[in-house]
C-alpha cells in the first residue's frame, strides 16, 4: 500500500512554500498572495506526474544515452520511462518515491530517503538527504548524497515557475549567466561539444525578452555551461516586476520553456499547463555524463559524496 502523502508550509515574511513528502515536490510557492509556481491541487496526482512537476530529481538527472553506462568494466543498464533514454532517474526515480519529512520548523524542513543497491539499475546504495529552508523569500536546496560505493549522481530541483501568476512566459525577461552552451541532438543528447552562444539565439548573458527571440519553434530545452564568479545564475522578472534570482555550486543550467507541456490531474485554479505556460531552471552537472568523458566526472564515492547547495529567491521588486 502507498505511504500517506504528507505536506508542510514553510512561511517567512509573505513567502510561503509548500512541501510534499512525494518525489521531495515543492507543490505550491506564493509570495505576497500571488501563486509563482505551476503545480496539481491534488496531492495523489503527484504519485504519477508525467511531467516532473515540482520534483527533486535523481539518482541521475535529465538524460542518459541508450539507457546504459560503462564503468571501471561493467556496463549498466537503467530503466526506462518508455523512451530509448534514461531520463530523469527512471520511472522509479527518486521524484516519484516517498521520503521521511523530519525537523519540521516554520522555515525549514528535511527529507531522507534511501535508494537500495539496483534502484533503477543503478550500482550501490545511496541515502540522500536534501533540507530545504526558506529566508527572506529565498528557498535553498542543500542536496547530499552519500553512496556506499562508487556510482554516478546528479540531482537537480525540478520546479515549474510562472511569475506573473497565470497565463505565458513569452514576456518574462531572462538572463542566464553562460557563455557556453552544450548543443544536443534531435533526440536532446548533447553531442559532447562545449560551444559558445555568441551570435546564437541561445544567449542570453545581457537578458531578453523571450518573445523578442521571434520564431524559436518547440522553445529551449538544453543545458547551459555557467560562468565561475559572483552574482546569480539567473535572473528572471515578470512585466510587473516579480523577480527571480538563482545562485547555485553546480556547473550546468538546464533551461526549459515547457514546450511540451500538457494538461494532466488537477492544476491550481486559474492556470492552464500548456506550452509556454512555465519555466524550469535546472541546476545540475552536464547531461550524459557518464557517457561524455569531456564533460568531467559525476561519479561520487563514500569518501566524495555529492552535495548540492542551490537558492532560488523571488520578491516583488
Amino acid at each position: 500500500m502507498d505511504k500517506p502523502i504528507e505536506h508542510h508550509v514553510l512561511s517567512d515574511g509573505d513567502t510561503e512554500v509548500t512541501v510534499l513528502s512525494i518525489g521531495c515536490a515543492i507543490q505550491d510557492w506564493i509570495v505576497g498572495g500571488r501563486r509563482v509556481v505551476l503545480g496539481y491541487e491534488n496531492f495523489e496526482d503527484y504519485r504519477e506526474n508525467p511531467m516532473s512537476m515540482g520534483i527533486t530529481i535523481g539518482r541521475v538527472a535529465n538524460r542518459t544515452a541508450d539507457c546504459s553506462f560503462e564503468l571501471d568494466g561493467a556496463t549498466y543498464h537503467l530503466t526506462s520511462r518508455g523512451g530509448q533514454h534514461h531520463l530523469h532517474g527512471g520511472p522509479g526515480g527518486l521524484g516519484w518515491r516517498s521520503w521521511s519529512m523530519t525537523d519540521q520548523t516554520d522555515t525549514a524542513v528535511k527529507l531522507k530517503l534511501h535508494s537500495p543497491d539496483g534502484d533503477q539499475g543503478y550500482p550501490g546504495a545511496v541515502d540522500f538527504e536534501v533540507q530545504l529552508s526558506l529566508n527572506n523569500g529565498a528557498l535553498t536546496w542543500d542536496m547530499t548524497a552519500i553512496p556506499d560505493r562508487k556510482t554516478p549522481i546528479n540531482m537537480a530541483q525540478h520546479v515549474y515557475f510562472n511569475l506573473a501568476g497565470q497565463g505565458d512566459i513569452l514576456d518574462h525577461w531572462f538572463r542566464l549567466k553562460a557563455s557556453h552552451y552544450t548543443p544536443t541532438g534531435p533526440d536532446l543528447i548533447p553531442t559532447g561539444d562545449i560551444a559558445p552562444v555568441d551570435r546564437t539565439r541561445f544567449d542570453f548573458r545581457e537578458g531578453c525578452v523571450l518573445r523578442e527571440k521571434g520564431d524559436f519553434g518547440e522553445g529551449y530545452d538544453l543545458n547551459y555551461a555557467l560562468d565561475l564568479g559572483g552574482g546569480p545564475a539567473a535572473e528572471v522578472q515578470s512585466q510587473d516586476g516579480m523577480t527571480l534570482q538563482m545562485w547555485t555550486n553546480r556547473k550546468g543550467l538546464q533551461f526549459y520553456t515547457c514546450g511540451h507541456l500538457g494538461p494532466f490531474g488537477s492544476p491550481h485554479p486559474g492556470v492552464t499547463h500548456k506550452p509556454f505556460a512555465g519555466f524550469c531552471i535546472e541546476a545540475q552537472d552536464f547531461p550524459n555524463t557518464v557517457n561524455t568523458p569531456a564533460f568531467g566526472s559525476v561519479y561520487c564515492t563514500p569518501d566524495s559524496p555529492y552535495r548540492q547547495r542551490t537558492t532560488i529567491r523571488i520578491s516583488l521588486d
